[in-house]
């Protein structure tokens, strides 16, 4: 057999397997009962840029009704029977609940279901690109409302693209929080495009997150990623890193460690001898960035951007 046909014939197994992959299961769990995490394991990570199933979004962050399949209990959802006929009323509740805490890349959900009650006051929602683990995170999410009536009806597992789609979603400054935990490290440098942490991507977060209450977390156990999350965040001029003091009173920063499962890797197993890196950084004020003009864009240290000689 010829080279170019044994390259299709390679072509055509990894294409089937990526399929099957990707395919959802369905049936092995019924809706309120915990699922089993051995049926949903998935590849742990993908190509964010290649990914290019066709995911529904809205159009306009306005267009989507969050409680009509993530949050149908929500806690600010006012249970009053003598409106209960009215539409307008109805529909004005509805649309007020928007999540403003994001676990970016979920995973199995640990970090997610943290939060829900850590921050109760608050709507969490996990983005996860993965259809297998996505399905893991839902059930899981429903089984916890069953068994604890009340309780995680303030998060949610939206199935998307992160690095693509969150200006549909998300308005301008609506987001207090974001987490991006333990996220793949792309090493080679040709895939350093794929890191979900760069000047592009870094500008966007700034315009989804609220000024000078908006937090940007991360943390990986890969010490020269952490070096490049350090570098763009802290040359981005709307971004200002936590001091290690704030970062300890900040309990959002424990949960990120003890609750993912990568988090829990690291600290049960030592894995590998890593250990977790991480950082927060404070969405600024628009009027407290660095002022940037065209004699100073292209300036070492400016946006990342760094002048080869």
């Amino acid at each position: 057999m010829s080279k170019t046909n044994e390259g299709k014939k390679r072509n055509r197994s990894t294409a089937a397997i990526n399929e099957i992959a990707s395919a959802p299961v369905m049936g092995i769990t019924t809706e309120g009962s915990m699922p089993q995490k051995k049926f949903y394991r998935s590849r742990a990570h993908c190509n964010p840029l290649s990914f290019n199933e066709n995911f529904e979004y809205p159009t306009r962050p306005d267009l989507m009704d969050w409680t009509e399949d993530h949050y149908p209990e929500h806690p600010s959802l006012v249970k009053d029977d003598s409106k209960a006929e009215d539409i307008s009323f109805f529909h004005a509740s509805s649309m007020a609940v928007r999540p403003d805490v994001l676990d970016v890349g979920c995973g199995f959900g640990g970090l997610t279901l943290a939060l829900s009650t850590a921050l109760p006051e608050c709507t969490i929602l996990g983005l996860e690109i993965r259809p297998k683990v996505t399905e893991y995170v839902r059930l899981r999410i429903i089984a916890q409302r069953k068994q604890h009536p009340g309780q995680y009806q303030n998060c949610s597992v939206l199935r998307t693209n992160a690095m693509k789609y969150l200006p549909n979603y998300f308005a301008k400054s609506s987001l207090e929080k974001m987490f991006i935990c333990f996220p793949d490290p792309h090493f080679k440098r040709k895939n350093h495009p794929r890191r979900i942490i760069s000047e592009r991507l870094l500008t966007e977060y700034a315009f989804l997150l609220k000024p000078h209450v908006g937090r940007l977390y991360c943390i990986t156990d890969v010490k020269d990623l952490h070096a490049w999350h350090v570098d763009k965040c802290d040359t981005h001029p709307l971004f200002r890193k936590l001091t290690e003091q704030e970062m300890d009173d900040d309990p959002c920063v424990t949960l990120m460690k003890s609750t993912t499962e990568e988090g829990k890797k690291v600290t049960r197993e030592g894995k590998f001898g890593h250990e977790m890196y991480y950082a927060v950084y404070r969405r600024m004020n628009d009027d407290e960035a660095t002022s940037v003009s065209a004699e100073c864009f292209f300036e070492k240290g400016q946006f990342g951007v760094e002048i080869v000689e």
